[in-house]
């Protein structure tokens, strides 16, 4: 469990479009194997500590004629942001993913001292 010892908390949320690959012809619409799309999410505001992560697909448009195969997550997690990764493999056709994420975690409150 994740405990948050501060009174102060914060929630930030964001969605974003990994790609769209159909429309370029795209690695992840007609490479096979192990591929992978990495984006740095940054926080609009820094957290006093590492927040907890959720992300998760919110669109997918993927080719109905091969096996589904995803995997999404958040990778090198810091105050300031993460890495929204999300990675396919075999003969998956995917023709664009919209990720959204959600980030918890401890911030400054405005009665907080910075003592040297």
């Amino acid at each position: 469990m994740k405990r948050i010892a501060s009174n102060s908390f914060g929630i930030l949320q964001g969605s974003r479009v990994l790609f769209s690959d159909f429309a370029d012809d795209g690695v992840m619409w007609t490479g096979q194997g192990d591929r992978e799309s990495r984006h740095l999410i940054k926080f609009k505001e820094a957290f006093v500590d590492l927040p907890a992560v959720h992300v998760s697909i919110a669109m997918w448009d993927i080719d109905h004629k091969h096996n589904a195969r995803a995997d999404i997550t958040a990778e090198k997690v810091t105050k300031d942001g993460f890495h929204l990764v999300f990675r396919t493999w075999g003969d998956t056709r995917v023709a664009r993913v919209r990720a959204d994420w959600m980030a918890i975690g401890a911030i400054r409150d405005e009665e907080d001292w910075d003592l040297y």
